[in-house]
């Protein structure tokens, strides 16, 4: 194994190469071991935030994977793995973002996989098995889709921008996201609502989406999303001056985020 301490680029790519094969692997399991009558096995903030066989399955894998090429690294799953390693690297693990599309049989739905060296990402790998694409991205080093590099969207007007979001699982929250639609909607192009945090970021390194916001993400919803987002030139953040959280997260092209993210705190985005 790479030392850590005495080479970094090896270890980021040691590290690129476990993550990437981890999320094929766990992508592959996802898509053809899909079970027909596949069923909800648990629920986490409410009966509608789901939990299937098969999240916890990848996940399973995943940490499998992990625990077998870097036994000392620490891991943050989804799905409730939580150790904090001696090495200095976390995973942070998402086995099935996007979990409702899963269960009802729609496509969006990916495998997102980041690993944080001393508490900063350095590695994001997306994997999307019904896209037939995964994505990836090196701290310093872009954003890709396989072979070809990741570039967010030329600079438009706000009033010319497609932007994503998404919807908590929350009543309370719903409503007070559903209002914010209504004041963010005559002001953009139009609005997208994909159901993978993970994808949704891709969309953005990838120039698919103009920008992408959401209320109540998780570290394992973000962590390599956003690193791709960032490596393929958007900008990442919450609130103003504030990195993305679970109280806004926020990535967009330049100029749409300096329009968007002041809209959204007027708007009360970041507040149920």
């Amino acid at each position: 194994m790479v030392s850590d301490e005495q080479d970094p680029a090896a270890l980021k790519a040691e590290l690129l190469a476990v993550g990437l094969d981890a999320a094929r692997k766990a992508g592959e399991l996802l898509r053809d071991g899909r079970p027909a009558d596949l069923a909800v096995a648990a629920t986490k903030s409410s009966p509608i935030d789901v939990v299937t066989e098969m999240d916890i399955a990848a996940e399973k894998l995943i940490t499998g994977i992990l625990a077998e090429r870097r036994p000392h690294d620490g891991l943050l799953g989804e799905e409730g793995a939580d150790s904090p390693g001696t090495s200095g690297v976390r995973w942070v693990v998402d086995p099935l973002d996007g979990t409702v599309n899963y269960l009802y049989g729609l496509p969006s739905w990916s495998v997102s996989i980041a690993a944080e060296y001393r508490g900063e990402t350095v590695v994001g790998v997306v994997a999307a098995p019904m896209r037939a694409q995964t994505y990836h991205a090196v701290l310093g080093a872009g954003a890709w889709q396989g072979d070809v590099r990741l570039r967010c969207r030329a600079a438009a007007p706000l009033d010319q921008a497609l932007v994503a979001t998404g919807f908590a699982y929350l009543q309370d929250r719903k409503e007070q996201q559903a209002e914010v639609v209504r004041r963010i909607l005559p002001r953009v192009r139009d609005i997208r609502r994909a159901g993978s945090a993970a994808l949704d970021l891709c969309d953005v390194a990838a120039g698919r989406l103009d920008g992408y916001y959401e209320r109540g993400l998780n570290p394992w919803d973000l962590a390599a999303g956003a690193l791709i987002a960032r490596e393929a030139g958007a900008l990442t953040g919450g609130r103003p001056d504030e990195p993305a959280s679970g109280e806004l997260a926020l990535a967009a092209t330049p100029a749409v985020f300096a329009s968007l993210q002041p809209l959204l705190e007027e708007a009360g985005a970041w507040h149920d």
